[in-house]
């Protein structure tokens, strides 16, 4: 099977070939004498043009290069931009199309208060980039729909407005308001927006592992792996996994199992919670809610709560996380998960890992993984964590509490539910808040982005063999 049909774009593929290559350097231990060389190996000297000319894509390649290789240590977060590779995008903004019929009505002037309106000879309008405050008033009045509004894809995706466009037409983050979701990195259309890469300290550490024996590296897994390399059985990418240098492979939806028990304790407690799985959706609360920060569940993450339980179980051990989310790499680095998360991965990253080993998962035995509860699997789909809380309350015999939950789809669903609990208008006790649309499954860090179908995360969850929370739990 071809590699570039694991993933949904071309951009996809380019940078997983840059990851592969980087890794599969790594491994050899001839990175930085070999570096220079990874350009050629992507884009050949005689290989179509991708840009301007196929200079400028070796230029744009070597700074995927250092992304693969951790990007700049100067910059906090984890999303960054390729300023060299954005630069084919329109401006965006309001713009008068042909379709303008120079009326007389002049609809659009009247309205503008900015004075941003202007006509030619032929009464055909033009706007002033300099005075318009893109409101969109002239787009609403004219009778032609001559006038649109053209946004770049980054800044579309970005629904905490954290993107804005710097003097060379660039794109820019607000590290401020930038909540590390990843929305931007998949929707560039040329690949100018990524997230950093720390897959050579996961390649160090396998290596150290084997070399000295004096610790073993536990991969904790999302249960959205379940809707990824739909070309081998989950099996096979397990003992894919395993083989890449991995003592064992342990399912984060155990750890969703810890959190729904514990959670739903919480919130009986308490009267009301918003969630703390998702590290994008707590992000957007301190940035944007801080009022609401002290109803955030005081539980960790799934991820950080089975890689708490492992450490203190294997005190020399080291937890990789991989998942979909970019968000996870930032969560990786707060004072509060630091200790037991020690690196993150993007299921693409792991793709990328396979390749560079030449491991081909379809040719091996089927590995289990099994840890987690149906309960615990299913925190992979929106509504799933809100159906896990309601488990756990019943379990755990909690009777004089009326659950009434709210399943946030999307960073835009969670802005709005927050507002209306800002004004104490909102009727429900208990917010789950997923920051991408369809959950984890819809992450920005998947191999493919189509397979959101939560029916096939509750098939996944189905296959558990422990049936309810406290049995997935009882054994730790």
């Amino acid at each position: 099977m071809s590699t570039a049909r694991k993933f949904d774009t071309k951009v996809q593929h380019i940078k997983y070939k840059v990851l592969r290559e980087v890794a599969r350097l790594a491994w050899n231990d001839t990175l930085l004498e070999s570096i220079t060389d990874i350009p050629e190996i992507i884009v050949p000297g005689n290989e179509a043009k991708m840009r301007c000319c196929v200079y400028k894509e070796r230029a744009i390649l070597s700074k995927r290069v250092k992304l693969a290789m951790g990007g700049d240590t100067r910059n906090r977060n984890v999303i960054e931009v390729i300023d060299i590779a954005c630069d084919e995008c329109p401006t965006g903004g309001y713009e008068v199309t042909n379709a303008c019929r120079g009326c007389l009505a002049h609809r659009c002037e009247d309205v503008c208060k900015f004075g941003a309106i202007s006509f030619d000879r032929e009464q055909k309008a033009h706007i002033d980039k300099s005075k318009c405050k893109e409101c969109g008033a002239c787009s609403k009045v004219c009778p032609y729909s001559a006038i649109t509004h053209n946004e770049r894809p980054c800044k579309k995706a970005c629904k905490v407005k954290a993107i804005s466009i710097d003097e060379k037409q660039a794109a820019k983050i607000d590290n401020d308001k930038c909540i590390s979701c990843g929305a931007c990195v998949y929707q560039c259309p040329f690949g100018a927006i990524s997230d950093k890469s720390y897959i050579l300290d996961v390649i160090s550490e396998i290596k150290n592992s084997n070399n000295s024996k004096n610790y073993k590296i536990y991969a904790v897994v999302a249960p959205s792996i379940s809707s990824q390399f739909t070309y081998a059985n989950l099996g096979q990418v397990i003992s894919g996994i395993k083989q890449l240098g991995f003592y064992t492979v342990v399912e984060a939806a155990l750890g969703a199992d810890m959190v729904a028990a514990a959670e739903s304790k919480e919130l009986a407690d308490k009267g009301f919670l918003t969630s703390s799985c998702c590290p994008a959706f707590v992000a957007f609360i301190q940035q944007n809610y801080p009022d609401i920060m002290p109803y955030v569940s005081h539980n960790l993450s799934p991820m950080a709560t089975i890689s708490k339980y492992i450490k203190e179980t294997d005190k020399d051990s080291k937890i990789v996380f991989i998942g979909p989310c970019t968000a996870k790499k930032a969560e990786a680095q707060l004072e509060a998960v630091q200790p037991y998360v020690d690196h993150v991965l993007t299921f693409e990253e792991l793709q990328a890992l396979f390749d560079s080993r030449d491991l081909d998962i379809t040719s091996l035995d089927e590995g289990i993984l099994d840890n987690a509860s149906y309960f615990g699997r299913i925190f992979a789909r929106c509504g799933g964590l809100a159906d896990a809380v309601a488990q756990g309350l019943k379990e755990q015999n909690v009777t004089d509490f009326e659950l009434k939950p709210v399943s946030c789809d999307g960073i835009e669903e969670c802005n709005r539910t927050l507002l209306m609990k800002s004004k104490n208008v909102l009727d429900a006790n208990f917010i789950e808040g997923m920051a991408c649309v369809g959950g984890c499954i819809g992450g920005a860090g998947c191999l493919t982005h189509g397979a959101k179908d939560k029916n096939e995360v509750d098939k996944y969850g189905k296959l558990a063999y422990e049936k309810t929370i406290l049995d997935a739990i009882s054994v730790l």
